[in-house]
């Protein structure tokens, strides 16, 4: 006789999975994709080194998981807190900033590992997805702002890309690993800083 799932052990097969899910992102948010090995998620579980694979096809295919939830959850935050589009687009601009930059400064490790740490083709596949949903995220609140008259004429979708990628390399020196953790007072200065570069950049004018 064919042996089939019950609810309870689909119940239980979905909540170990997710562990090992947790327990691959509290290692990365800790100490990087590098730390993530599957012995080390194992280790972390409690659980064998083929259960691990019993969940997932290889390591590649767990950490991008992990990279996707950790990715969702970020564009996520961001999302709600510009969808008000009865706001000026500049105000909005500043919450995406101030968001983006204010959790990667106080979440360092994780931010490194979403933003610059070297992964595998398959977990960079979806950092091209994570940052592409903040450049579109970007663009929508830009051309609301070329609409109103908030931004010099532009390209939205070029001026969304440099806007992003001018946030992400400021933050490059204050994220990495092995560099001293900012004061809050550091952290507000650097936000503000990048938020000034950026609206003097799209020609903000208010």
């Amino acid at each position: 006789m064919p042996y089939r799932q019950t609810a309870l052990t689909r119940k239980n097969a979905t909540e170990k999975r997710d562990g090992l899910l947790r327990g691959a992102r509290a290692l990365v948010a800790a100490d990087g994709f590098k730390a993530a090995t599957v012995a080390a998620i194992a280790a972390r579980c409690q659980a064998s080194v083929g259960s691990v694979y019993s969940y997932f096809e290889s390591r590649d295919r767990l950490l991008a998981e992990v990279f996707r939830s950790a990715a969702e959850h970020e564009i996520d935050m961001v999302r709600t807190a510009v969808a008000d589009t009865g706001q000026q687009a500049t105000e909005r601009l500043a919450e995406l900033i101030r968001i983006f930059s204010g959790r990667a400064l106080q979440g360092r490790r994780m931010a490194w590992a979403l933003l610059f740490e070297p992964v595998s083709p398959v977990v960079e596949e979806e950092r091209l997805v994570y940052r592409r949903s903040y450049t579109e995220i970007g663009e929508q609140i830009i051309g609301d702002g070329l609409r109103r008259g908030e931004f010099l004429p532009q390209d939205a979708g070029l001026a969304a890309s440099a806007v992003m990628g001018a946030v992400s390399e400021a933050l490059v020196g204050w994220i990495r690993p092995e560099s001293p953790p900012p004061s809050p007072a550091v952290q507000a200065d650097v936000m503000d800083g990048i938020r000034v570069f950026c609206f003097r950049a799209l020609g903000a004018t208010r």
